[in-house]
């Protein structure tokens, strides 16, 4: 049985210095803080914001334009009609914008250490850790030769931050360390707030026997914040955006609840939901399944084991919500802070093999709050069934874009995702509640697949695929969505065996007359137009896609010997600097199929910058300011490697692994992958 404390513990993140540029987060799956040394956020940074986020946190411009009805959209020729998409935003730039930017999640506020100190160079002693096992940032240092301790975590159940600060420079008679709660205006940046903006907001705080009630007018979002203060506490609000909290003893505790309901109450003690957050998350990691590569001589097994431990937490302080997370989470915003369906496999699909299939359900209920808008994507474009969205907010509505409305690899993904989560549970109770959700996913494919005069089946044009480098109006049959399509189709008729109802008969007539996947010169391509994949620099950039079909996807009647050599041929040319962060658990799964088990744990780790993982164990996409880090490279490591340890169905468990002495594996509690 593997000692999961001492496994979490021996990853601890250990800061020495201040400016690390790779700040710690607390969270508890839907609401996340992210803090500097202090264990507070006392120096905000620019490309790697100090945020607190939440899944309900979010905020439209009073000018946002409601819906896209003035929006003019481009009509694309699709066998014999025409198709409406968003995708060009010439001569309506304003709207297109407009519609990118809002809804966008928000900064809910900043909460910093101020003192009587002007730099970092006013800090030495600097020690923070941030216990894995007990979900608490542990933060020291001095300034200017006084101690200061302070420590931070987020209860398990209520978006509340907590913060003890411990220092004589609190008492009254020193005055020199205070702790600062401002209020920004929201905005789509990357930071999530402008604190400059103070006329565009309201602030009104309500004083209590045991603290604040302080509520939030920000256009039409409003939200509150409870904040209970502990003994020999006072506060003073400014009148506008602020308010400061002083002491007049040794410490100072306070615990701010954050919530979108103004009826908001205080938050437990501070010493209780201490106790709250040590005991959830002795109880998350006592739970669901868990690898250790404790014991190994490989350097690579104590790499791989630091960033598959780091990943889970960062996956559970801020991907267990009901929303899909954005690809920035709940850190900082990418893309205004909007999910990415086509991510959503990536960031949540391993917490079913990790036996924690609880945790991806509650994102995948999405789906059923949105099918009625997908249903109406589908309806407005002349299709049957629902069409999910790529890009968007809570409403479901698909954000304008030249590529996102144009994807379609997004659409079997609540299948895969509903059926991984099925399998750890085999409820019919289950195969009910998403039903509609798997069987209209199918309907949507069926019919925009075309039947050509011999009766084949052929997907696309206009399409992108994956790999987002080719024209949609050239695309024809790429492989991976051909096969996750015949992949879907083929298992909304299982699901609708196992509810004792008929299958339907052109869900397998569709998934027959589909094509097999284009290959040229003995490697498979990107479509049946790019037979030039492998020579024109432009097409052996970004995903390699064509590897999904054996590996993500099971890969039913996919050769082994062509896949074989393309993903060799991929190793030899691919631009490398190109690849994503979820590309490298991509080529792994492959690998690991091909039985080449050397190779998938080679890929997990190639050194390239976009495959880095860094201290905090965020995976930043090199040097994009945009994405200093990128959860789907998490999550995706996290699939690879469960797929790795627990083998898929009719393949024995482990193959993913080296057979060498040199690798010591012990795993527990994996369920296997399709």
């Amino acid at each position: 049985m593997i000692d999961r404390k001492t496994l979490m513990s021996r990853h601890n993140p250990v800061y020495v210095h201040t400016k690390t540029g790779e700040p710690l987060s607390v969270g508890n799956g839907a609401f996340c803080v992210t803090v500097d040394f202090t264990g507070l956020q006392s120096f905000p940074q620019s490309r790697f914001p100090l945020c607190a986020m939440s899944d309900w946190g979010w905020h439209r411009y009073p000018s946002a334009p409601k819906d896209d009805s003035a929006l003019r959209k481009t009509r694309y020729h699709a066998y014999g009609r025409d198709v409406a998409y968003a995708t060009d935003r010439e001569g309506q730039e304003e709207l297109f914008k407009a519609l990118r930017q809002n809804a966008h999640r928000f900064n809910l506020a900043r909460i910093s250490l101020e003192a009587d100190a002007t730099g970092y160079e006013d800090y030495a002693g600097i020690r923070q850790e941030l216990s894995l096992w007990e979900g608490i940032i542990a933060s020291s240092f001095a300034i200017r030769g006084e101690p200061v301790r302070a420590h931070t975590f987020v209860h398990p159940e209520e978006d509340t931050f907590c913060v003890r600060v411990e220092s004589r420079l609190l008492k009254r008679d020193e005055g020199k360390l205070r702790i600062r709660l401002a209020f920004p205006y929201g905005v789509h940046k990357k930071s999530g707030g402008d604190f400059a903006n103070s006329s565009a907001h309201t602030t009104a705080v309500s004083i209590t026997e045991s603290g604040l009630i302080i509520r939030r007018l920000m256009d039409e979002t409003r939200y509150a914040v409870a904040v209970r203060t502990g003994k020999n506490t006072e506060s003073c609000f400014d009148g506008f955006h602020t308010v400061v909290f002083t002491g007049n003893g040794d410490a100072i505790e306070l615990s701010f609840r954050f919530a979108p309901d103004e009826n908001i109450s205080l938050p437990e003690e501070f010493e209780r939901s201490k106790q709250r957050c040590i005991a959830f998350w002795e109880t998350y990691w006592n739970e669901g399944a868990a690898i250790d590569f404790g014991g190994s001589t490989d350097l690579r097994a104590q790499e791989l084991e630091r960033r598959i431990v780091l990943s889970q937490y960062l996956s559970a302080i801020q991907c267990r919500g009901y929303l899909p997370p954005a690809e920035t989470g709940l850190t900082c915003n990418s893309w205004y802070g909007k999910f990415h369906l086509e991510m959503h496999y990536w960031h949540c699909g391993y917490f079913a093999l990790w036996n924690r299939g609880k945790e991806l359900e509650k994102s995948l209920s999405y789906y059923l709050k949105i099918l009625p808008v997908a249903r109406r994507i589908a309806a407005e474009q002349g299709y049957k069934g629902a069409r999910w969205p790529k890009m968007c907010d809570p409403s479901g509505y698909n954000t304008p874009s030249s590529i996102a409305v144009l994807l379609v690899w997004q659409q079997p993904h609540p299948i895969m995702l509903a059926e991984l989560c099925y399998r750890c549970s085999r409820s019919e109770e289950f195969l009910r509640r998403y039903r509609d959700a798997v069987v209209e996913s199918a309907e949507f494919m069926a019919s925009f697949l075309h039947i050509q005069a011999d009766g084949s089946a052929v997907l696309g044009p206009p399409v992108i695929p994956a790999q987002e480098r080719h024209d949609p109006r050239q695309v024809l049959n790429p492989g991976f969505e051909v096969e996750y399509f015949r992949w879907g189709l083929r298992q909304a008729n299982v699901w609708l065996s196992r509810l004792g109802e008929p299958p339907r008969p052109e869900f397998e007539a569709m998934s027959r007359g589909l094509s097999k996947p284009p290959a040229h010169e003995g490697v498979y391509v990107a479509h049946a137009n790019c037979p030039q994949t492998f020579t024109e620099p432009v097409f052996h950039t970004d995903h390699p896609s064509m590897l999904a079909m054996l590996g993500m996807l099971p890969g039913n009647g996919i050769d082994r010997e062509i896949m074989s050599r393309t993903l060799r041929r991929t190793l030899e040319v691919w631009d490398r600097e190109s690849l994503w962060g979820w590309d490298f658990p991509l080529m792994a799964m492959t690998a690991a199929r091909l039985n080449m088990p050397e190779d998938a744990v080679n890929l997990l780790l190639m050194d390239t910058p976009k495959n880095t993982y860094l201290a905090n164990g965020h995976n930043p996409q090199a040097d994009r300011d945009d994405l200093p880090l990128y959860l789907p490279g998490n999550g995706a490591l996290l699939l690879a490697a469960g797929m790795m340890s627990a083998g898929w169905d009719d393949a024995p468990a482990g193959l993913g692994f080296p057979a060498d002495p040199r690798w010591r594996v012990q795993r527990e509690g994996f369920l296997p992958y399709i």
